[in-house]
């Protein structure tokens, strides 16, 4: 048992409870206000400590690590102005669903009412990019707002538990253990919702079941998922942005709802009912011209067997058991064949990714443009999981590797990273280099905000110089290797595809961060 002395300050109160119901890494960018903190993790040696040099790259290593962990992680952030550096990927966070708590620091209670250079709405700044936020009073509480905020973190569906902590009350004696409290678990299943499921399967109508979040993660609830299909002639698709997939050979292959407006409601067009598992009803990233912002038809009838905050796996099980359908057996997909020398396109990088992706990889999505063309490379690939960018809010691939191989060392990171969003959080390659992670980035250099010039077209516009100007990314062009080896991260450049697949499969089988720039 981890002893600890009879008297001590609200930081490591906060610390040694937060570590007593297993929380053991703490992602930081640290100030001024938190040094209590800074101090309290390198005394007590509870958690690993992980320093991001942006606190973009804090939140979202944050996210990586509780999409492969389970579990959440604590972040470690200064005031207002640090917490809105690290928002962007908050954002991608609540999106996907996942477990965190953050502790941001704040100006000492006595001081707050000086306006100090620092000082802001703190609490203002936290509440739109969480789900819980309350600040500290005291020193002797501080611990049990710990365990409050956890509790929110991990209760279903996960959540992002914003602590806001007043320096004092991290510096001043008196803190005391908090003991862990249960989290809310699932939704129970209802039976009206059930029933309806069941007749919509039945009914002899073209049926969608819409499966997310955990059922996505869970291997033997995507071969029920087949079975139900199998059994009743219905048809699955993922949500367009998912936290996490479990995919490859051997795995049920599932489709996504595709990002593309057109694509997207071409795809959902004929569907009469529609059986929501852990999802909502899917709605455009945009609204344009002309166009629903709802995808699926206004006839189509829509049940939700289990929300966000259900039990999906439990659901589709019962489900199984009311229609009489069992797991389906292991089916194969077709491997592409591996591509010879030539230049790199969408299709024969796809090819190179299927046949080069070592078995139990963890493949990081934020390819953006040419993500709808890789995405099937993943199921004819070896076992994988493959994590993707969730609320749209670019900017998270380095930091998301980062935190995913904190959880899972034991396994190779595959980030396939657009350019342009790769420049939003670059320095999250030297967090990757500090740790000594296994991940290798593969930069798809198109040289341009490549998405927005077909957004541009979506609204009927037709860009010039001046618009292209603000879309491309040249004069001077980036050289990645250049900015990897700065911060400690080796690399090369390549032009063929052969060339690529070999650097593919030598960097994942060596130790440490690797970056590959693939010219697209």
């Amino acid at each position: 048992m981890t002893t600890h002395p009879k008297e001590m300050n609200g930081a490591e109160s906060v610390v040694r409870s937060l570590h007593a119901a297993g929380v053991d890494v703490c992602f930081a960018n640290p100030g001024t206000s938190e040094m209590q903190f800074v101090d309290a993790l390198d005394r007590t040696k509870l958690m690993h400590c992980v320093l991001g040099l942006f606190e973009g790259v804090v939140t979202g290593a944050a996210d990586g690590y509780a999409r492969m962990s389970g579990k959440p992680a604590v972040t470690l952030l200064h005031l207002a102005p640090g917490f809105a550096n690290a928002a962007a990927n908050l954002h991608n966070a609540r999106k996907a669903r996942v477990p965190m708590v953050n502790l941001v620091g704040d100006h000492a209670l006595r001081h707050q009412k000086y306006d100090a250079p620092l000082s802001a709405d703190i609490k203002g700044a936290c509440a739109p990019f969480s789900d819980w936020v309350r600040s500290g009073r005291d020193a002797g509480s501080f611990a049990s707002d710990a365990m409050e905020a956890l509790r929110i973190a991990k209760g279903a569906p996960g959540r992002v538990a914003t602590l806001i902590a007043p320096a004092d009350i991290g510096w001043d004696e008196g803190g005391k253990m908090a003991a862990e409290i249960a989290p809310d678990g699932p939704v129970p299943l209802d039976g009206t919702a059930l029933n309806a499921a069941v007749r919509a399967l039945e009914s002899g109508e073209k049926t969608v079941i819409i499966v997310g979040n955990s059922v996505l993660e869970d291997v033997a609830a995507l071969a029920l998922l087949q079975g139900i299909a199998d059994k009743t002639g219905a048809q699955f698709v993922a949500p367009t942005s998912n936290r996490r997939m479990e995919r490859g050979q051997g795995r049920v292959p599932v489709s996504k709802i595709p990002y593309a407006i057109n694509d997207a409601l071409a795809r959902l067009a004929a569907y009469r009912h529609a059986i929501l598992v852990e999802s909502v009803p899917p709605v455009g990233f945009f609204a344009y011209p002309g166009k629903p912002s709802l995808l699926l038809p206004e006839a189509c009838q829509i049940v939700t067997l289990a929300g966000v905050d259900g039990d999906g796996p439990m659901a589709l099980a019962t489900l199984a058991d009311r229609i009489g359908a069992k797991p389906a057996k292991a089916r194969t997909t077709a491997m592409p064949a591996r591509p010879s020398a030539g230049a790199i396109t969408l299709g024969s990088l796809a090819a190179a990714l299927a046949n080069a992706l070592p078995d139990d990889a963890i493949v990081i999505d934020e390819a953006v443009t040419a993500g709808g063309a890789l995405f099937p490379a993943g199921d004819a690939a070896k076992p994988n999981s493959w994590l993707a960018l969730t609320g749209g809010s670019i900017g998270i691939g380095i930091p998301l590797s980062a935190g995913a191989a904190i959880a899972r060392p034991d396994r190779p990171v595959i980030t396939l990273q657009a350019d342009g969003s790769a420049m939003y959080t670059i320095q999250g390659l030297w967090t990757q280099a500090r740790e000594g992670s296994n991940v290798t980035t593969i930069i798809l250099a198109n040289r341009a905000y490549e998405i927005l010039k077909g957004e541009l077209h979506n609204v009927g516009a037709q860009p010039g110089e001046d618009a292209l100007n603000m879309l491309n990314l040249d004069r001077p062009e980036l050289d990645f290797v250049a900015l990897a080896r700065g911060m400690g991260v080796p690399g090369r450049r390549v032009e063929d595809v052969k060339e690529l697949m070999h650097a593919i499969e030598d960097a994942a089988a060596e130790p440490g961060p690797f970056l590959i720039e693939a010219m697209i």
